[in-house]
């Protein structure tokens, strides 16, 4: 069977799962709670790609823990089996970086591939010993609502880079409770874009620059970039 690719679309609520992992038999709504949630798949165990990025994966966990941001990751190994690496992940992180960085975040066991199936994880040119399709390196950052904000999908040949994955946690974090938008290359501290629908009073509180176009159009406003915003949404409350 096919995936319900409108399962897995922007904008769409991602599919819940359980599954066996490194910290026993979990749902993924589970692990991520109310917090924003980054779902990511790996090819295998014991390869080298992933030994890295896992172990990346752990060593960026005080940035996920400041935005409020809980990760899990999957592949079609057996939990025993992504046990049994995690010793390997903390050796290399601690001859290569420095430190041991030995994953404690849970990494599911999706054996029979239904999960990557139905999720768009699989990459249908990198295949197992048996011609089996393997995950491709899928990325799914959801807000606390499970809503999908954003999708990326590497090959088995290029690592994932965690700054990126960073970078996006921080604009979609400051987007989505703000109408402002982050433009090419934006990070932290630099000027962000107002959204066309706001005007007058409620543009003004943002001091824009207009920036001025041969079409005379004046679409494209700039503004500093706040200095804090929140990670999670401000509900009213009437005491």
């Amino acid at each position: 069977a096919l995936p319900d690719l409108m399962a897995t679309t922007l904008g769409s609520k991602l599919p819940d799962f359980t599954l066996d992992s490194t910290e026993g038999k979990k749902s993924l709504y589970e692990v991520f709670g109310d917090n924003w949630g980054i779902l990511f798949s790996h090819p295998a165990d014991f390869t080298p790609i992933c030994t890295t990025e896992l172990g990346m994966a752990q060593e960026y966990m005080p940035e996920f823990e400041k935005r409020k941001t809980k990760i899990a990751g999957l592949s079609c190994d057996g939990a025993e089996s992504h046990k049994k690496w995690l010793d390997d992940i903390a050796a290399y992180t601690k001859q290569k970086r420095g430190k041991e960085f030995r994953p404690t975040y849970p990494i599911f066991a999706d054996t029979d591939r239904k999960t990557a199936l139905a999720l768009g994880m699989l990459n249908m040119e990198h295949v197992d010993a048996k011609g089996i399709p393997l995950p491709a390196r899928k990325v799914f950052i959801v807000d606390p609502d499970k809503v999908i904000k954003l999708t990326l999908c590497y090959p088995a040949s290029t690592g994932r880079n965690f700054d990126e994955i960073i970078r996006v946690l921080d604009s979609l974090q400051l987007t989505t409770y703000n109408k402002l938008a982050t433009p090419a290359n934006w990070k932290v501290g630099d000027d962000v874009v107002l959204l066309p629908s706001v005007k007058g009073k409620e543009a003004e509180l943002h001091k824009p620059e207009t920036v001025k176009l041969p079409s005379d159009k004046e679409y494209l406003r700039t503004s500093k970039c706040p200095r804090t915003w929140p990670k999670m949404k401000i509900v009213n409350s009437c005491n």
